[in-house]
């Protein structure tokens, strides 16, 4: 407590008007980033018989009618699990493939180890477009699958970087140890590195399953059948192409409750909600992940 009063008597007037503007920048941003989630979220809890002429702090008139009605289409649905199927198995895959590269551009005795990692450097600004892309894609055989979703983005330059940054942080004493017990280079890496990167993982882990959660432009190209499509072209279609099909109710007192702004703002509430979910659990490796995986080059 004495300490804290200390630094607070050091403190001259300069610095307290600089943590004044401080806090009132970072109140604006936050501010200006959570209203409209939040704006959202008090829209999908409102009556559609709703004027919304203005906006509202909390819903005028709630109604869970918008999110049954959203939840009882089966486009949803089906884009749910056509979501969570190409997120668990892109994310997997993405993971295991950057670890099982970034491992060997971490070592010092892998001849050529620069000119390798400048060929990872370079794909990070420069690519080959859409049309070589999905020509690729289109000789593999791989067109309107899971597949054609996850393998084109499977490694990512950055999440290799930074994952090869990370373990060169890593003693070179723990390897050495390993090897005098006749360890060999899968076991080293997978007993011994993969335990003791926890943090660079999970943070790579975040940014690829939100990347292919939020993904929706691949499939749109790759992907033909409507039964196929992820959740994020549904949102789409209800978003910008209308949503008069799931405003046809069979009942005229339903109607009243659910209008095209509310099912918009439902719709995106419910194809947001459950990856934010998933940031809590991982949170605490995510911060020394970054920090440490972007030190050491």
């Amino acid at each position: 407590m004495r300490k804290r009063r200390s630094l607070l008597q050091r403190k001259t007037k300069g610095d307290i008007i600089f943590d004044i503007v401080n806090v009132i920048i970072l109140f604006i941003v936050c501010f200006a980033t959570l209203y409209p989630f939040y704006y959202l979220l008090v829209m999908s809890f409102t009556s559609g018989d709703v004027p919304l002429t203005q906006m509202y702090w909390y819903p005028p008139k709630v109604t869970l009618s918008n999110y049954a009605k959203v939840l009882s289409d089966s486009a949803i649905w089906n884009g749910f699990r056509n979501t969570i199927i190409r997120t668990v198995l892109g994310t997997a895959i993405s993971v295991l493939a950057v670890i099982c590269t970034a491992y060997p551009l971490s070592k010092k005795y892998l001849v050529h180890r620069n000119l390798f990692t400048s060929f990872v450097v370079i794909t990070m600004f420069v690519s080959g477009g859409t049309i070589p892309s999905y020509l690729l894609v289109k000789n593999m055989g791989i067109m309107d699958t899971v597949w054609a979703l996850v393998l084109p983005t499977a490694i990512s330059a950055y999440n290799v970087v930074i994952t090869r940054n990370f373990f060169m942080s890593i003693p070179a004493s723990l390897e050495e140890s390993a090897q005098l017990d006749g360890a060999n280079d899968i076991e080293i890496l997978f007993k011994i590195y993969v335990p003791v990167s926890l943090p660079i993982i999970a943070t790579i882990t975040l940014w690829v399953a939100v990347a292919h959660w939020n993904a929706w432009f691949d499939s749109l190209i790759y992907i033909t059948n409507s039964n196929k499509q992820v959740l994020q072209i549904v949102m789409r279609r209800i978003v910008l192409e209308g949503t008069q099909d799931m405003l046809n109710p069979d009942a005229f007192e339903e109607s009243m409750h659910v209008n095209a702004e509310t099912i918009k703002a439902t719709t995106v509430m419910v194809t947001t909600i459950p990856i934010l979910l998933v940031y809590p659990f991982i949170q605490k490796y995510f911060v020394k992940g970054v920090m440490v995986g972007s030190l050491k080059g």
